[in-house]
């Protein structure tokens, strides 16, 4: 390719709303421009990266044998609401109505259309395990779409589906996957590591995030140094910092005058001097029309992914003020769930079991409880993990916690039967008998990918590319274009013979200053740029700069094909 023949529209300065390192480095190389918010066009060097993505993604998916396919984009409502995923989903579905005002969705993913396929194509076990893949374009309704690429309406995904007789059987399915991730990411130059995840939305079983260490990440991960624990902040867990019981923890419940308390931070304050991992916060919340409490030791942060598990749907909201009032007889700032009515479930932490010598809202305006039992006061509580976990707090193996910022790449679900049973989709068995498909879903973000590649592999000139994505491995920079000069004459030999070998080559052959050719292959990321001046013709050479660690090099002309593949070997 010959740089004055496709369209490279570099940079001096990145747009203002461009507001981390990889999306200024996106606009400012020409790999992509944006349309509206959450939407951008590809561009010829952005586009040959991702397609270079699609194929490592493609060779890595065959090898692991399973079966490429083409959904549709356009899905209909009535399969989202068999799944129950309509409601659930609801604040990232665009919806769209044709001619005869029926309703249908722009697919965000695509668990219900292949489980429809698999219910009419699926009948027996001989026919599993089978794996569906397929590459295709997303839209989700990001309700604030920033960073680029990371946080789009529009995304290309690789997304598979793997359908099994058995629970034993659907574990080797997504192992094979959760492997081809890694192979996947090493290929693509990242340093990707998977983490336990939430399954959100998506249900199932378990499942893992690929996450890339990044400071603009989007995501936090805790982990240990030694490397036996990795998990984002919607999974970790740990022992907690332990808060010693007081000697009179076991004293009768007492209630006592806390005027203008309305916070945490008041009631640790003076004259109280409560403090915050001794105090118990009571948060309401209306889950699908009906009210629930949750229990946190007062120096905790609940997690609302942990929390929606727990409720097992997303839909739930912080109760308002006017709705607590009639529920508990006190407004927030003094709520507690001593003596609260039965039906109203109560859900605590677990970093609360078996404390003692507490303090909470007495459900009464301007009252608390001192002195409470957790196990005498609070009898019918349901406990679970629904605190966010600190740095520096023991991991479940007994290492301290490290948290980082990450970007994700890729996220691997063991799903189970919660589609299948829902979209009805069985086999017969061997012993006659008929069972719910077992299934996993594995979805990979090219798009992220891309920019995840960039956010991790630049310098202060630019993008830093892989060989085996980079839009072209080499640029050959002559620095005088006139066609009949020995400089171009050259250039053009070199192009001809490392086209021929079938190396990826692009020749700047435009009529430029050599300073504007020189950091305008650096911004764009060519890993390897192959001057040719006067000078260096004079002494048989060209000069060789690697753009990864920006080594620099005086070849022998006669030599320089041959480094070339050297260089694309090595």
């Amino acid at each position: 390719m010959r740089w004055t023949q496709t369209l490279i529209p570099t940079l001096k300065e990145a747009p203002a709303d461009a507001e981390i390192l990889s999306h200024q480095l996106l606009l400012r190389a020409g790999l992509v421009r944006k349309l509206a918010g959450g939407l951008y066009t590809f561009l010829p060097m952005g586009l040959r990266v991702l397609r270079k993505i699609e194929a490592i993604v493609r060779q890595e998916m065959d090898r692991t044998g399973a079966c490429e396919v083409l959904m549709p984009a356009l899905q209909p409502t009535d399969i989202w609401k068999k799944s129950g995923r309509y409601e659930q989903a609801a604040q990232v579905l665009f919806k769209v109505r044709d001619s005869k005002q029926r309703e249908w969705l722009l697919g965000p993913t695509h668990e219900e259309v292949i489980t429809t396929l698999a219910a009419s194509e699926i009948s027996s076990y001989r026919q599993t395990p089978i794996n569906f893949y397929q590459i295709q374009t997303k839209f989700r309704d990001e309700i604030r779409p920033r960073f680029g690429l990371m946080r789009a309406r529009e995304f290309i995904m690789k997304d598979a589906y793997s359908f099994d007789s058995s629970d034993e059987a659907a574990q080797v399915s997504y192992q094979k996957m959760y492997d081809a991730y890694v192979r996947i990411f090493e290929r693509c130059g990242l340093k990707a590591f998977p983490v336990e995840a939430d399954t959100g939305v998506m249900g199932g079983k378990f499942s893992h995030e690929f996450m890339v260490p990044a400071q603009t990440g989007e995501s936090e991960v805790a982990y240990t140094e030694d490397g036996k624990y990795a998990a984002n902040l919607e999974k970790a867990n740990s022992g907690g910092p332990q808060v010693a019981t007081p000697s009179d923890a076991e004293q009768p419940l007492e209630k006592f005058p806390t005027p203008d308390v309305r916070t945490i931070e008041d009631l640790a304050g003076a004259p109280f001097n409560v403090p915050a991992s001794r105090q118990i916060k009571t948060l309401v919340f209306i889950v699908e029309n009906k009210p629930a409490l949750v229990l946190l030791r007062g120096d905790d942060h609940l997690n609302e992914a942990k929390l929606a598990g727990t409720f097992g749907t997303v839909i739930f909201r912080p109760a308002q003020a006017e709705e607590i009032l009639p529920l508990l007889g006190a407004n927030p700032g003094s709520l507690g769930a001593v003596g609260v009515r039965s039906g109203i479930p109560i859900y605590a932490d677990e970093l609360l079991r078996n404390a003692s010598g507490m303090t909470t809202g007495a459900n009464e305006d301007g009252f608390h409880l001192r002195h409470v039992s957790v196990n005498r006061d609070l009898p019918t509580i349901t406990w679970k993990d629904l605190r966010t976990v600190r740095e520096g707090e023991l991991s479940p193996h007994g290492q301290p916690l490290r948290i980082r910022r990450a970007i994700e790449v890729g996220h691997v679900f063991k799903l189970g039967t919660k589609y299948s049973v829902a979209m009805e989709a069985s086999f017969l068995g061997d012993d006659g008998q008929r069972r719910p498909l077992v299934m996993g879903c594995y979805g990979l973000g090219l798009t992220r990918t891309l920019q995840a590649i960039i956010e991790c592999r630049f310098d202060a000139n630019g993008i830093i590319w892989p060989k085996t994505v980079a839009p072209y491995v080499v640029c050959i920079t002559p620095l005088g274009v006139e066609p009949a000069s020995e400089v171009m004459q050259l250039a053009e030999k070199l192009y001809a013979e490392l086209s021929a070998l079938g190396v990826e080559v692009i020749l700047d052959d435009r009529n430029d200053r050599p300073g504007v050719k020189f950091k305008d292959s650096e911004l764009v990321g060519f890993p390897l740029r192959i001057a040719i001046g006067e000078k260096s013709l004079k002494l048989g050479q060209v000069e060789f700069a690697v753009r990864d660690g920006g080594a620099k090099d005086a070849v022998p002309i006669e030599s320089a094909v041959a480094r070339v593949l050297e260089f694309l070997k090595a």
